[in-house]
């Protein structure tokens, strides 16, 4: 195989895991992110993250993305179960994730200060950040040490967003992720579970949280943002 051959190739691969990636993730939105636990949900749901991935991996993305993108999908594969186990490993495999992009973002924006160069924005993310000790903190229980930790992870992870140089699409990305994460604190610890709401807070959940991390992919997984 030659040069051009297998350049062609690996981007012949990325493009196509991109796409099954989003025709899976568009599927789980509409036929399972509502429904209760089986093994056809946890295998849809494991794909759009592995798939993407697997593009950064063969088209040398940046190893912390990748990453990030892994250790989401294991924490996709452990939210798809019932248990406190299983949202212990999502818990920790998310919370590592937020830490993977916080180290890309942080190379990208050499530090957090850009992030105050955006008049209010940091001020919002701070402000929500600290909120989450009235509307959420009580509410959680004997998880409140991890959930705080966590929250500081994407309260960090959307300054350092804010700072990104002409990424917009990444910026953006990080903003859904943190929202994803938002609905689904309020899902796990506020909502009742026969509310009216669940449907309509898992399917936006999910859309946020799969576009949110395929945005961050192609705005910033790669050398050249991809759109």
């Amino acid at each position: 195989m030659t040069l051009m051959e297998e350049i062609a190739l690996r981007q012949s691969t990325r493009f196509g895991l991109l796409v099954l990636g989003c025709l899976a993730a568009l599927i789980y939105a509409a036929v399972f992110c509502y429904r209760g636990p089986s093994v056809a949900k946890t295998v849809v749901k494991s794909v759009p993250l592995l798939s993407f991935a697997g593009a950064g991996l063969v088209s040398f993305a940046n190893p912390f993305v990748v990453g990030a993108l892994f250790m989401s999908a294991v924490g996709d594969i452990a939210l798809s179960r019932d248990g406190e186990r299983p949202f212990l490993v999502g818990l920790v495999a998310f919370a590592l994730a937020h830490v993977l992009y916080i180290l890309h973002f942080w190379g990208l924006a050499g530090g957090i200060t850009g992030a105050f160069e955006v008049p209010m924005l940091p001020v919002l993310v701070i402000l929500f950040a600290l909120s989450t000790e009235w509307w959420l903190a009580p509410h959680t229980d004997d998880m409140r040490w991890p959930v705080r930790v966590y929250v500081v992870l994407i309260a960090v992870m959307g300054l350092l967003a804010l700072g990104l140089p002409g990424m917009l699409l990444a910026t953006l990305g990080a903003f859904a992720f943190l929202a994803s994460d938002t609905i689904l604190s309020i899902q796990l610890f506020r909502m009742d579970e026969q509310s009216r709401w669940q449907v309509p807070a898992a399917v936006a959940l999910w859309l946020l949280y799969a576009g949110g991390q395929f945005i961050i992919l192609v705005g910033a997984g790669w050398q050249t943002p991809l759109f």
